[in-house]
């Protein structure tokens, strides 16, 4: 994870989670921020704020990162001058594939999840790839710990295929408390096997009543 002399990015490590239930979304992302076996910071914010009900949490390089959230903040502001309301959060997911596959040929190094409440008030969360392939999914994970955690969740929420007909709605049966505890369980599980997660956990909680945080500490080793 080391910069190398011929190679323009680095991964400057973390993890970042999300679950939807039916009228709630969790996103949670620890707060290290690594390079090689360095750590720069224990205390950086990977989740952005990009709506009323929208959050969007970001793992990889960190220069890549701020670039992709200031321009989804700048047309965000733009959409609100000209339709004079927030984006929807599905508005916002399109809007990030648009923005990532815009880039490809020389795409922002980020993996992203974007978690929030959708126009029926359920909660949705979205998974990106590096150059803007997204699907609607119930939970995912994204960043260094994310080959660890998504088992756990696999096990514990697996969701219905997206092939079945009828169609059946990619939210999890947890309530709002059971969701966040299982992020702290998987989140404290991953920071014994992956040493660029670690130091704090920052969970993030969207539901009808807004936007709230809270944090949980990690090993710091």
């Amino acid at each position: 994870m080391a910069l190398r002399g011929d190679w323009m990015y680095e991964n400057n490590g973390g993890t970042c989670v999300a679950i939807a239930g039916i009228d709630y979304c969790v996103v949670a992302a620890d707060t290290r921020l690594s390079v090689g076996y360095n750590i720069l910071t224990r205390d950086h914010s990977k989740i952005c704020s990009l709506a009323d009900k929208c959050v969007l949490a970001s793992s990889g390089f960190q220069g890549d990162i701020r670039a992709l959230h200031k321009n989804l903040a700048a047309r965000h502001l733009l959409y609100q001058h000209q339709h004079n309301k927030q984006m929807s959060c599905p508005a916002m997911g399109q809007l990030l594939s648009n923005t990532l596959y815009y880039k490809r040929f020389f795409p922002y190094y980020a993996f992203n999840v974007l978690g929030g409440l959708d126009n029926e008030g359920k909660g949705c969360v979205y998974t990106y790839d590096a150059v803007g392939s997204y699907e609607r999914v119930g939970y995912s994970a994204q960043g260094s710990g994310s080959t660890l955690i998504m088992p756990v969740l696999d096990n514990q929420l697996k969701s219905p295929s997206p092939l079945l007909l009828p169609a059946r709605d990619a939210v999890t049966p947890l309530s709002e408390t059971e969701a966040v505890d299982l992020v702290k369980d998987v989140f404290a599980s991953a920071t014994e096997r992956d040493i660029y997660t670690g130091d704090k956990l920052e969970i993030v909680v969207i539901n009808a009543s807004g936007i709230k945080r809270e944090y949980l500490e990690l090993r710091k080793d």
